[in-house]
C-alpha cells in the first residue's frame, strides 16, 4: 500500500527544515482529514512520509499546508515542498 516515500519541508525562516513527525502524525489521523484517500499515508520520521499509489501529491501538499494553518504549525506565507523520494516497489 505504502509504494512512494515522500519528503515533506516547510519554510523556517528562510531554511528548508523537516516537516516534525508530530504534525504528519496529527494530519494522518483519518479522524481529522475525514477523506478516505489520506488512508493511504503513514509519517515514518521527521519530513518523511510513505504514501499510496493513490494519493495525489499536489491533494496531499494542498490538504497539508491547509491542516498546518489552521493548527497554527504554518504561518501564513511559509510554504510547504513535497518530493518524493523513491517508489518502494519496482
Amino acid at each position: 500500500m505504502f509504494v512512494r516515500k515522500v519528503r515533506v519541508e516547510y519554510d523556517n525562516a528562510g531554511v528548508p527544515a523537516p516537516v516534525p513527525l508530530k504534525w504528519l502524525d496529527n494530519f494522518s489521523m483519518r479522524s481529522f482529514t475525514n477523506d478516505q484517500i489520506f488512508d493511504d499515508t503513514l509519517p515514518v520520521a521527521d519530513g518523511v512520509m510513505e504514501i499510496g499509489l493513490r494519493v495525489p501529491m499536489e491533494l496531499l501538499e494542498d490538504r497539508l499546508t491547509d491542516w498546518f494553518r489552521r493548527k497554527g504549525y504554518l504561518g501564513a506565507t511559509s510554504k510547504l515542498r513535497l518530493t518524493e523520494l523513491q517508489k518502494l516497489l519496482s
